[in-house]
C-alpha cells in the first residue's frame, strides 16, 4: 500500500503530478494518524523551470531540499505563515518538485477539523496548500523527512481517475515565471469541493 521510493524517482515530475491525484497522504503525529486524498497538484521542473524555487540551478538553504534523491518532503513557509508541502521526485542533483494543492478529508477527521477549526463538510477545510498542509498537521519540522517513513508517507489505494475527470490548467499565483506560467501542470479532479480556485475548467 505504502509508496515505494522508486515511485518517486520517476524523473517525469508532470505525469507524477497526475498520478498521484487518488493517492493517500498521511501523517502521524504523537500517535494521532491523519489522511486524505490528494486532489489537486502542481508539477515543477526543475532548473528548467522558471516557476521553480530550483530555476537556473539555484541552490540557497531554503531549496537545498529538492536537489535530494526524489521521495522527502520539501515544506517551505509562504508568505510568512503558511507552510506548503511538496513532494521532491527524480534522481539526485535533478530538482523536481510536485505541490499538493488539495487533499479530501479521509482519515482522523475529527483533528483534521480542530487543526482547522472548522466543519469537514467546508471545502474550505483542505482546499488550497496551506490548508492542506495545515490539515494534516505539517509544518516546517517535516522538510527533508523520508516519504517511506513513519511520520509521513502517500499509499496507492486503487483510487483512479478518467483522463474525462482530471482538468490540467495553469499554474497558480506564478505570473513572474513569463511564458512557463502558461504551462498546464496543474491536476485537479474536476467537481471536488476540496479543490482550490480557481476551479472551473
Amino acid at each position: 500500500m505504502k509508496l515505494k521510493e522508486e515511485y518517486y524517482l520517476n524523473e517525469d515530475v508532470v505525469s507524477l503530478a497526475k498520478d498521484l491525484l487518488g493517492k493517500i497522504l498521511y501523517t502521524k503525529i504523537d500517535n494521532e494518524i491523519t489522511a486524505g486524498i490528494i486532489i489537486e497538484t502542481e508539477a515543477y521542473f526543475g532548473i528548467k523551470d522558471k516557476a521553480s524555487h530550483a530555476y537556473g540551478g539555484r541552490r540557497t538553504n531554503r531549496t537545498e531540499t529538492m536537489y535530494g534523491n526524489g521521495g522527502i518532503a520539501y515544506v517551505y513557509l509562504c508568505y510568512g505563515m503558511h507552510n506548503l508541502f511538496n513532494i521532491v521526485s527524480s534522481k539526485e542533483n535533478d530538482p523536481h518538485a510536485v505541490l499538493i494543492r488539495g487533499i479530501e478529508p479521509l482519515v482522523g477527521i475529527d483533528i483534521i477539523e480542530q487543526r482547522r477549526n472548522m466543519p469537514h463538510t467546508k471545502g474550505a477545510i483542505s482546499a488550497g496548500p496551506g490548508s492542506a498542509a495545515k490539515a494534516l498537521g505539517i509544518d516546517k519540522t517535516f522538510n527533508t523527512k523520508n516519504l517511506t517513513g513513519d511520520e509521513i508517507w502517500i499509499e496507492d489505494h486503487a483510487i483512479r481517475y478518467k483522463d474525462d475527470d482530471i482538468a490540467a490548467t495553469p499554474r497558480v499565483g506564478i505570473a513572474y515565471a513569463k511564458e512557463h506560467a502558461l504551462l498546464p501542470w496543474r491536476f485537479f479532479v474536476k467537481g471536488n469541493k476540496y479543490v482550490s480556485k480557481p476551479n472551473k475548467v
